[in-house]
């Protein structure tokens, strides 16, 4: 483990393996490195790229400074990590994590290609808009301590079935989720306010200029699908892409062929015409 110092102090905890061009990835809610897709997809890549994996703020081996703007915080935290991997990098984010690296991005933040899967938005009436007040409930659980009530409430709406709810109260897992329970307002301040049904603005994330890269699984529940297909209509350099057979349940060997191509093999492409062209010239 190797640690970044974040502008206001929080140290992020990372992790590199691989040689090559650096890719951070970026994770969604509850998941961190010792627990989530960032680990396994990491070693996958390892063979083409340098990868690092970090502790968003607040799980895992990272601190969790007090902060009343979380947004602008966590995108400090991956400004950090991406300084420490050499002051640029490809990014990859996943869901939430998504999010996150969609506004590090257009913040201004030196990320060279940025890929996005799932961000999730809803951005029509294929399914129901978040609550209006499903923040505050989740607030008042924590502040009661109820982490396993939080985690709960998650679930539900992010729409996993109630049996599966059940069960997973029973397994090794529930502890480490319940453990980063607090985080989840950090994702919903990310997303909330495009979780309503509703276009997205075609003017958000102007800033995001960089060569982006938004998927999603052929198997996702089509609101999930819409979205990503809206986000890539309205960012300024991006295209889309479906990952057939794949839901919103990362499966590493499923994602390596995709990022291989859109990060190296078009960075490979790019920098021989450049070539070309300066032989010529």
């Amino acid at each position: 483990m190797e640690t970044a110092i974040s502008r206001d102090g929080t140290p992020i905890a990372y992790s590199r393996v691989g040689r090559g061009p650096s890719l951070i990835l970026v994770d969604g809610a509850l998941c961190y490195r010792a627990s989530g897709p960032s680990g396994p997809l990491a070693a996958q890549l390892a063979d083409r790229f340098t990868v690092f994996t970090y502790d968003r703020r607040g799980r895992g081996e990272s601190g969790n400074t007090a902060a009343p703007d979380s947004v602008g915080r966590e995108v400090e935290d991956l400004g950090a990590v991406i300084t420490a991997a050499g002051g640029s990098a490809f990014v990859y984010g996943v869901s939430s994590g998504a999010a996150l690296a969609l506004e590090a991005a257009h913040r201004g933040l030196p990320i060279t290609r940025l890929a996005l899967y799932e961000p999730p938005f809803i951005v029509d009436s294929s399914r129901e808009p978040i609550p209006h007040d499903f923040l505050a409930r989740l607030n008042t659980a924590l502040e009661q301590r109820r982490r396993g009530d939080v985690v709960k409430m998650f679930m539900k709406l992010v729409q996993v079935p109630a049996v599966f709810i059940v069960l997973m109260r029973f397994m090794p897992a529930w502890s480490k989720l319940t453990a980063v329970a607090h985080t989840l307002p950090y994702d919903l301040a990310f997303v909330k306010d495009y979780q309503v049904g509703t276009p997205l603005p075609r003017s958000r994330w102007t800033g995001a200029t960089a060569p982006t890269l938004v998927m999603d699984g052929g198997k996702s529940p089509a609101w999930l699908q819409n979205a990503a297909q809206a986000l890539a209509q309205v960012l300024p350099n991006a295209t889309h892409r479906t990952l057939p057979g794949q839901t919103h349940m990362i499966n590493a060997k499923a994602h390596v062929s995709p990022l291989v191509e859109f990060f190296r093999d078009n960075e490979v492409a790019q920098t021989t015409v450049a070539s070309s062209l300066s032989r010529r010239g």
